[in-house]
């Protein structure tokens, strides 16, 4: 879409500078045709994020994919959200409590809440979003709130809607003006802002001496008072606190653990009965979606005083962990780095290194010792890790409920790979990064960083060569894939006779030879020489060849074909036989690099071309992987 084109989308729906102003009885045809313009908070918010899609898994839970866009690796914490909403739009009472997100720094909070209040302003900008507000209303009031509540039950019936709230002072000045004549009283279409202070609010606590309840409920205009004789005349008093604008939307309250306690009693008033105490007039009704947020220390020293437990009663808390999954925490990078390596090439596995990294930080030991970090890692992220099946990975994630509330920041993160991509771009004219790059940023972010502790510092430090170890096997698969022209092929073929073997093994049947065309039993030697390069003994052949004849089975159920890859540990079987077939080929092509003939210096140009080609290399950093492969062969014996 072009510039033009986009701004001209803009100008098409940006709303009209002339209000659309209808009469009473308008808006009660408008609310019989279609009652989620009546909708109470909740369910306004609840209804926009439904309208990205909703996914029902195997097991009945529901997946937003409002979130999927923005927020990675938190699909729990945004479950949990949802179920509150879900229950407040019902109008339950959950409803009448205000969400708590709590969790380490950068897991998601703010973010989240920034999206949502971005998109409801742009839901209101829509017809099935659309919100209509008493006319001159101060705080934007719901117009059937005009309706005396004697007359409220046939209404009620008709539109198929509860009714719910009083007029607020300036309206029910109004009203007596008109003599309770409330269908003389206009409605207004309104557009939810932040900037505008309608329909959203935010409030961030500073220094409770010096804090004014008044940002909360709103003052006294001074300025009035001599035109209207007296303070408790609405007229003389500014409806603009943060309860007051956000009323038929949200409000975000910024680390409420920090607030003085008598701006949370507000809050309690404001979510449990649905009104705003101010002074000199009588309880203001309200409706507010209140979302808050704290870190967990916070959290932790407000639960252990006796004295928050009315407090809490009146909270629905969701914990927000770090993610946990290095596929998703590779997103939340790729997200990030957009306006900070504008111009940078980012080599393959640059993210990978640091994500697994910072996941590895947030991990906890496994009860059993053979899951070590490095599988539990892996079987987080969706990989087959041998000895572990779904089952057993629902039942550690059930044992480690709380994990990921501690460990290496996104932001952290982030910083070290801003950092090492401005030093790229600095120091060339190519400029690049690559794993290795990244991993020595990470430890002299350590070494030099005042956030760490020394105990934290040590334990990183072993993570950081538990990563270094997974990128040497990232690095010398990569480059020996480079070397086969048709490593696909050739691997598909390899699988495909290893699959027939292990089916007529399993099968005790024998298997036509392609080259004499006779009847052979099948090939133990090759079966177990690819077994062999993963560990598999002797007695724990047949349990494994099962399992893969197993995957073999559900995939063509499925309608498919079974592709080796899909099975990590047969896949690095298949890998490491092709390896090993060429090895001392290819260390001797790359290892001799200063005294190449002709020949060899074509095959490393070739290799070069096909990790450019094949795996998004760029020339200067398909060579920096080929000097460390270089080096790390070298080494071996």
């Amino acid at each position: 879409m072009s510039m033009q084109e986009q701004m001209d989308e803009f100008l098409s729906k940006r709303t009209p500078e002339a209000p659309e102003i209808i009469t009473f009885s308008e808006y009660l045809q408008k609310v019989k045709k279609n009652p989620s313009i009546a909708a109470p908070a909740h369910r306004r918010i609840y209804e926009m994020i439904r309208s990205y899609g909703v996914e029902i898994g195997e097991e009945g839970q529901e997946t937003y994919k409002y979130f999927e866009r923005e927020l990675f690796g938190i699909e729990n914490a945004t479950r949990e959200i949802m179920e509150y909403f879900k229950g407040a739009a019902r109008g339950s009472d959950v409803g009448r409590r205000f969400l708590m997100l709590y969790g380490p720094p950068s897991s998601g909070k703010s973010n989240l809440l920034a999206m949502i209040k971005r998109d409801i302003e742009e839901w209101t900008r829509a017809e099935a979003g659309a919100v209509y507000a008493i006319d001159g209303c101060p705080m934007n009031s719901e117009p059937l709130c005009l309706i005396p509540k004697n007359m409220r039950k046939k209404f009620e019936d008709e539109l198929k809607i509860k009714i719910e709230g009083d007029p607020n002072p300036v309206i029910a000045l109004k009203l007596r003006e008109l003599k309770g004549d409330f269908t003389q009283i206009m409605c207004r279409r309104i557009y939810f802002s932040e900037q505008a202070r309608c329909g959203i609010g935010t409030f961030v606590p500073s220094d409770p001496k010096s804090q004014d309840i008044a940002e909360l409920i709103g003052s006294v205009d001074l300025s009035k008072i001599g035109v209207y004789g007296t303070e408790s005349d609405p007229r003389a008093y500014r409806f603009d606190g943060e309860l007051n604008v956000s009323n038929r939307g949200l409000m975000e309250f910024i680390e409420i653990l920090k607030a003085d306690p008598r701006f949370l009693y507000v809050l309690l008033t404001a979510t449990q009965e649905k009104n705003i105490k101010t002074p000199r007039f009588p309880l203001i009704s309200c409706d507010i979606a209140i979302i808050s947020h704290t870190n967990e220390s916070e959290y932790k020293e407000f639960c252990a005083n006796p004295k928050n437990e009315a407090l809490i009663d009146r909270m629905i808390v969701c914990r927000v962990p770090y993610n946990l999954r290095v596929n998703e925490e590779i997103k939340i990078y790729e997200k990030l780095m957009k306006n900070g390596a504008e111009g940078v090439h980012v080599a393959p596995h640059t993210l990978r290194v640091a994500a697994m990294f910072s996941v590895l930080s947030r991990l906890v030991d496994a009860k059993d010792e053979n899951l070590t970090k490095v599988k539990k890692m892996k079987l987080y992220n969706g990989e087959d890790v041998e000895g572990f099946s779904e089952r057993d990975l629902m039942r550690i994630m059930r044992e480690n409920a709380y994990e990921g509330m501690d460990g290496v920041s996104p932001r952290y993160i982030i910083n070290r790979l801003i950092t090492t991509a401005i030093r790229g771009r600095e120091e060339g004219v190519v400029a690049f990064i690559t794993p290795i790059d990244v991993l020595r940023s990470l430890k002299d972010g350590l070494a030099t960083s005042s956030k760490f502790k020394p105990e934290e510092r040590s334990r990183f430090e072993e993570l950081l060569g538990l990563v270094k170890t997974e990128f040497d096997q990232l690095a010398r698969t990569e480059v020996q894939k480079a070397f086969f022209v048709s490593f696909k092929d050739e691997a598909k073929t390899l699988m495909a006779n290893y699959i027939d073997q292990v089916e007529a093994y399993l099968d005790k049947t024998k298997i036509v030879d392609k080259t004499s065309h006779e009847e052979v039993e099948p090939d133990e030697k090759l079966m177990r020489a690819i077994e062999s390069k993963i560990g598999i003994t002797e007695g724990q052949k047949d349990s494994f060849r099962n399992e893969v004849m197993r995957k073999v089975a559900a995939a063509t159920r499925r309608g498919g074909e079974f592709n080796y890859q899909e099975h990590s540990r047969l896949r690095e079987a298949i890998e490491k036989q092709l390896f090993e077939e060429r090895r001392d080929t290819i260390k001797l092509t790359i290892t001799s690099r200063t005294n190449q003939d002709p020949e060899q210096l074509k095959r490393i140009n070739q290799v070069v071309d096909n990790l450019v080609k094949e795996h998004n290399y760029i020339a200067e950093s398909a060579n920096e992987l080929l000097k460390y492969v270089s080096s790390m062969m070298a080494r071996e014996k």
